[in-house]
């Protein structure tokens, strides 16, 4: 199976932290759906091997869209596809996007799964992020979803930044757990060059950010979900039984998935496509037919590291026979060599021929990755 990502770059206001790209002015939406639209028709070959089983809205914010603009590119895609089992097709929503018509539009529209970004019901907290919607619209917008007929429901937590306290990280897990909300992502903050964030951290308007409250809040986030009876299946992601996010799946599983509008990345298995992270220059280069992407031909040690550092990531872990078979002998000893040096450490352990972190270990993924990468 594969997927189809649309990115919606456009958003009200931008998030002192964010650096995904959008535009906060709405002049050029109009060419960007446009181009997308087309995007998707031009490149429907991309992945014809496999059926589109999951479909995902992301940005940007595409809840701030039209539902007929919606509508239109579901429609695209379902005529320039072959589309089976579509039971995963996500928005990803603000709180102040979520109304009772837009909740009847989006399920009328076939949007099966949505994805709210909360990242804390305290105001002060949100104030910090800069985000768009207010404390109130939060717990607003999750009893609105609570009685809607959308029951595959995903809420965005951030953790580890100052003016996030224990106790009120506790209630904001509690809060998604009282609500039964079935799937929680939470994310520990990270501070990206050329954010806001960054620069006020810099001119001393914020303070830094502290890697022991930082590893505490984990524990703390992964001890009350597992106590909850969710699995931790992906070191951001928990889930109830029967709710993991299936198109997230295909990039840890290295399934191909076709991305489209501006910034997209795509993987068919031999390359890397991602478009341009500018608007104007999306739409125009594609409709001029010059480059609107840059593509990136995967070497056999490429594919081996990318599937070392997604999978390593998952509760599933790195299957061993899989990396083997792609390897030499010499880079078979060397990665033995390597597992059982990590593991001493107590950041891995193997089980059935898999290689797997343990809790400590989630903390360091990244980092063991690189020390089991080819070459």
């Amino acid at each position: 199976m594969a997927g189809i990502y649309v990115h919606i770059p456009f958003c009200t206001q931008a998030c002192h932290y964010c650096d995904f790209h959008f535009s906060t002015s709405l002049k050029l939406l109009n060419d960007v759906v446009k181009t997308i639209k087309d995007e998707l028709i031009s490149r429907k070959k991309y992945i014809t091997s496999s059926p589109i089983e999951t479909v995902y809205f992301g940005g940007g914010t595409p809840s701030l869209l039209p539902s007929q603009i919606l509508d239109d590119i579901l429609l695209v895609i379902k005529e320039n596809f072959r589309v089976v089992n579509t039971n995963e097709v996500t928005l990803e929503v603000n709180p102040e996007n979520v109304t009772k018509q837009n909740l009847i539009d989006w399920y009328n529209l076939g949007i099966t799964r949505l994805s709210l970004g909360v990242q804390s019901f305290f105001q002060e907290d949100l104030d910090y992020m800069n985000r768009s919607h207010d404390s109130r619209q939060a717990f607003e917008a999750l009893e609105l979803l609570q009685n809607s007929k959308i029951k595959n429901l995903s809420v965005d937590l951030i953790y580890g930044y100052p003016l996030l306290s224990d106790d009120k990280f506790v209630k904001n897990i509690q809060y998604l757990i009282k609500m039964k909300v079935p799937h929680i992502s939470s994310y520990c903050l990270t501070v990206e060059k050329g954010t806001a964030l960054s620069h006020f951290i810099k001119d001393k308007k914020h303070p830094p950010l502290n890697p022991q409250k930082q590893e505490r809040q984990f524990y703390v986030l992964r001890n009350l979900l597992l106590d909850a009876g969710y699995e931790h299946y992906e070191i951001s992601n928990f889930s109830q039984p029967e709710y993991r996010a299936l198109h997230n799946q295909n990039y840890w599983n290295k399934t191909p998935y076709l991305g489209v509008g501006p910034s997209a990345h795509s993987y068919n298995g031999k390359s890397r496509q991602w478009n341009v992270k500018n608007n104007s220059v999306y739409c125009k280069n594609y409709w001029n037919k010059t480059k609107y992407y840059e593509e990136e031909y995967l070497s056999r040690k490429d594919i081996i590291n990318e599937y070392v550092i997604t999978s390593l990531r998952t509760s599933d872990g790195i299957f061993l026979e899989t990396c083997f078979s792609k390897m030499s002998r010499l880079e078979v000893q060397l990665f033995k060599k390597n597992l059982k040096s990590i593991e001493k450490h107590g950041l891995i352990y193997q089980d059935g021929g898999f290689v797997i972190l343990t809790e400590k270990g989630m903390l360091f993924a990244d980092s063991i990755s690189r020390e089991l990468f080819l070459i």
